[in-house]
């Protein structure tokens, strides 16, 4: 019998929702809020009944009973670090989303409202691979300050996923191969992945590695410290530099990777940016590749944009050397965790506990 199951990934004004048979998508939704809407609400936990109402009354609109699921799946949030895999919605796991104890991301609602939604009918809830799996070795953590240690923030739902679709399509079992999975998105996190696990990885949030459309990634720091100290800027002035306001943004005013390579086909400007992103995931997809002593099987490009053909064909003359390049566009997030739920629902993972 096939395993039904709503798929609920929040975001920041908006709901995605997949209802899934098996791996067969029945159909998907996003769902919209305006920026007035959330306005209304001090914190990300606040949203949780004005979303549950809407997702239900999505649900009743298109004649689909919720009893019908097997299992309700949520989108991780900014919880403590955690091995890979797919994790029971446990009360400690809700306890920890509701006091945002990573911090406040629209993300913390996916586990928050599946469990409510699966416990009304009587089924399990799942998170899958949240941004905040860590699996680095310990000599990946040192940063040369003790008190600033490197960590892992990633795309772990979407590297997980395209590793792991590359090992069945080789015949392969995904722990078995040394590979680096590059994401390319709002953010850009490459991690290497040997034994299964993604030994370590650039922090795609607020720390090192190269720049995206919105985040600065790693900047000089000497000059860092002079701009955090040279009384022009507030504290959150400095982080919107960082995130959000840096990359792409900073320099060419937009976010949108499609937008940029188009300006690049006429402007010297925009080229050099967008060269120099390049340029930076390929240095760092290098030193991952030092980090597998060279031994890497697969380079893997995801992520939105890697649908730009330029991209994707420069990043692969730079780093071809090391190891044939695979393409996977894109980042179906509600089928990876999907796949997650199904793994431990057919038995052939057991689900972690937080």
């Amino acid at each position: 019998m096939a395993i039904k199951s709503l798929i609920i990934n929040p975001g920041s004004t908006s709901t995605k929702l997949g209802i899934f048979e098996d791996e067969t998508l029945l159909f998907e939704e996003t769902l919209r809020h305006t920026t007035e809407e959330i306005a209304q609400f001090d914190k990300i936990v606040d949203q949780k009944d004005f979303r549950k109402k809407m997702i239900l009354d999505f649900l009743a609109a298109k004649d689909v009973d919720v009893k019908s699921f097997n299992v309700i799946v949520g989108r991780g949030g900014l919880l403590k670090p955690i091995p890979s895999g797919t994790y029971a919605v446990s009360d400690a796991l809700v306890h920890d989303l509701e006091i945002a104890l990573g911090g406040e991301h629209a993300s913390n609602l996916g586990g928050i409202l599946a469990r409510e939604i699966a416990d009304e009918i009587g089924v399990p809830s799942y998170i899958v691979d949240p941004v905040v799996v860590d699996e680095l070795m310990d000599i990946a953590r040192i940063s040369g300050v003790p008190e600033l240690p490197r960590v892992s923030i990633f795309h772990a739902l979407n590297q997980k996923a395209v590793a792991k679709r590359y090992a069945k399509e080789v015949g392969k079992a995904y722990d078995s191969l040394n590979l680096i999975v590059v994401h390319m998105g709002g953010g850009v996190s490459v991690g290497a992945h040997t034994g299964g696990k993604v030994v370590d990885v650039f922090n795609a949030l607020s720390g090192d590695g190269a720049f995206s459309p919105e985040r600065a990634g790693a900047v000089p720091p000497g000059a860092l410290v002079d701009l955090c100290f040279s009384g022009k800027y507030e504290k959150k002035e400095i982080m919107k530099m960082l995130i959000g306001n840096g990359g792409f943004n900073a320099y060419l005013h937009t976010n949108d990777a499609r937008e940029v390579a188009k300006m690049a086909e006429s402007d010297a400007n925009a080229k050099v940016v967008f060269d120099a992103f390049i340029l930076q995931v390929a240095k760092d997809i290098g030193s991952m590749g030092a980090v597998l002593s060279g031994k890497v099987d697969q380079i893997i490009l995801t992520g939105g944009i890697a649908y730009g053909k330029y991209v994707t064909e420069e990043i692969a003359n730079r780093v071809k050397f090391i190891a044939p390049v695979t393409v996977y566009p894109g980042e179906d997030e509600l089928l990876a965790l999907a796949q997650g739920a199904l793994r431990v629902m057919n038995g052939e993972e057991k689900a972690m506990e937080y």
